[in-house]
């Protein structure tokens, strides 16, 4: 993550992107107000986002739209590709390499992990899925640096461990646990049910 940015700053960052490629032409100028009012935001908190990016906004005009589009990218280092592997080729891991958003961040899922004999060299959606078990020398060959856990509970921490021995520091994780993980690795948990909780309590 960038050192100087705020965590809930960085997060808006690919919602303005994903905005500002949504509206069609390329060229022309777009405000933070435009932006802020399309998104539902504040003004004044987009044009704070958005001054963490390279992206320069005159006034009265707004800024270039291939301009920021750019800014943005770079800053998420969309241009810069990066490989990645899914462990568990349960549902959820099959959905997520069926998924081709992915590409638009730079992120190529290369391949998923099982120990299920019967999913071991299947294909799901054009990616072979390895033997867990071979995971260290196929993360190796594979050059990967993000990892995403998509097993039960109560294996999650055991592969988050198998991550980490692998060389690899970021992770996303689906299960429903806590990982216990060394400082210097960073793991973004994502509770589907838990954030349905909440959403459902307020």
């Amino acid at each position: 993550m960038k050192s100087n940015i705020p965590v809930t700053s960085l997060q808006r960052l690919p919602i303005y992107l994903n905005y500002l490629k949504s509206i069609g032409s390329q060229e022309g100028f777009v405000s933070s107000g435009a932006i802020a009012r399309a998104l539902n935001m504040g003004e004044v908190l987009v044009r704070k986002d958005l001054a963490y990016t390279s992206a320069q906004g005159k006034t009265r005009v707004g800024y270039s739209l291939t301009e920021l589009i750019s800014a943005l990218e770079e800053y998420l280092g969309c241009n810069d590709k990066k490989n990645a592997v899914i462990f568990g080729a349960g549902g959820l891991g099959s959905a997520l390499l069926a998924y081709g958003g992915f590409s638009n961040y730079g992120i190529d899922i290369v391949a998923a992990f099982d120990n299920d004999p019967a999913k071991i060299g299947a294909e799901i959606a054009g990616r072979p899925v390895l033997d867990a078990s071979h995971a260290r020398e196929g993360v190796k060959q594979l050059d990967v640096k993000l990892a995403v856990i998509c097993v039960p509970a109560k294996h999650a921490q055991g592969v988050a461990e198998e991550l980490v021995a692998c060389g690899i520091k970021k992770i996303l994780n689906f299960a429903p646990v806590l990982l216990r993980v060394a400082q210097d690795v960073t793991v973004r948990n994502m509770d589907v049910a838990a954030n349905l909780a909440i959403l459902s309590s307020m």
